[in-house]
């Protein structure tokens, strides 16, 4: 029997970065909707670099492999892997994580959501919050992140640059002075979307399905697109998206970014529309809101582990009304009428 040579081991960031683009590349069934600039941003980094293609051949050769699995069962392996994989082997679990991520593009080009129903990015995290309220880290640097609820990250402070990657949820960063390195190194934030670097400041991002929103408390962030496209800069007090193809400005919606941090969703004069997304954020099921009553203005705090409560404030207190179809699907509409 022929004996085949091992392959040789590549670094965890490059492999990571292949699952990534999978994972991005793969979210359309047809691969000709994939916008040309994911496209064109993807090329560029396949051919960047000879380990870049190795790793992304082994990518699409497992997917290849399992293409016949039926898609249902890709989902369940997905769905199961968190709970199996008790051993703290971080790299044997990273590596395990490659093979079940090729599954994933089975059940998206089955049109099954892997975003929305299975946590693959934990698999590939350092740190995750599965609690029902928001975490804190305190790194070595000084800096300190605020995971809040479903959030996954990846930290890496051992080159001449910090690097975190943001792969799920929402996190909020106040960068350390780096006391502890003899040149003070410059902090980099990584999302789907793109790349951005901390100037001295507080910030928080959040991940949605097609864009990152930025918002920066104090000092400023620079956003570098996915595409290569123009950077731009976000001062204090400022929000602005991150897509594959750019930036825009986020306009000011009312609510606090950072209250979450504190377990709350905390604003003035907010949409009541903006409000009901937020709290189905924290909601298991759906939840909707009318447009009928989205536009009417309200202030408050309420707690994001008891979205129950705020939604019974708000039928005492505003001229709406709560209809339960099931506990796991409520509409906010215009009250009825006799």
């Amino acid at each position: 029997m022929a004996q085949h040579e091992p392959l040789p081991r590549l670094p965890d960031e490059i492999v990571d970065a292949a699952i990534m683009w999978s994972i991005r590349l793969g979210r359309t069934v047809d691969a000709d909707r994939v916008a040309p600039t994911v496209l064109r941003a993807f090329e560029r980094w396949r051919q960047g670099d000879p380990r870049h293609a190795q790793a992304w051949n082994r990518v699409a050769s497992l997917q290849t492999a399992f293409s016949d699995i039926p898609p249902q069962l890709a989902l369940n392996v997905l769905q199961s892997a968190p709970a199996n994989r008790a051993a703290p082997a971080a790299g044997r679990a990273r590596r395990g994580a490659l093979k079940l991520l090729s599954l994933s593009a089975v059940a998206l080009f089955a049109g099954i959501s892997a975003y929305d129903h299975a946590p693959w990015q934990r698999l590939l995290a350092d740190a995750s919050n599965t609690s029902d309220k928001p975490q804190t880290m305190h790194l070595d640097d000084g800096s300190a992140i605020v995971l809040n609820l479903d959030s996954a990250i990846s930290i890496d402070m051992r080159g001449a640059q910090r690097r975190i990657v943001l792969r799920r949820g929402e996190i909020m960063i106040s960068t350390g002075a780096d006391a502890q390195s003899a040149a003070r190194r410059t902090f980099w934030v990584d999302t789907p979307f793109g790349t951005m670097q901390a100037l001295g400041t507080r910030f928080v991002v959040r991940l949605e399905r097609e864009r990152a929103r930025i918002a920066v408390q104090e000092g400023a962030v620079e956003l570098h697109p996915a595409d290569g496209s123009a950077a731009a800069v976000v001062a204090a007090g400022d929000s602005r998206w991150l897509s594959d193809s750019g930036t825009l400005a986020a306009p000011a919606q009312g609510l606090d970014s950072t209250a979450f941090a504190d377990g709350v969703i905390a604003g003035k004069n907010m949409r009541l529309g903006d409000l009901i997304a937020e709290l189905a954020r924290y909601r298991s099921g759906r939840l909707s809101c009318d447009e009928a009553v989205a536009d009417l203005r309200l202030s408050g705090i309420f707690h994001i582990n008891n979205t129950e409560q705020a939604l019974q404030f708000l039928a005492q207190t505003q001229p709406v009304s709560i209809r339960y179809r099931t506990r796991f699907w409520v509409a906010v509409g215009a009250p009825a009428h006799g």
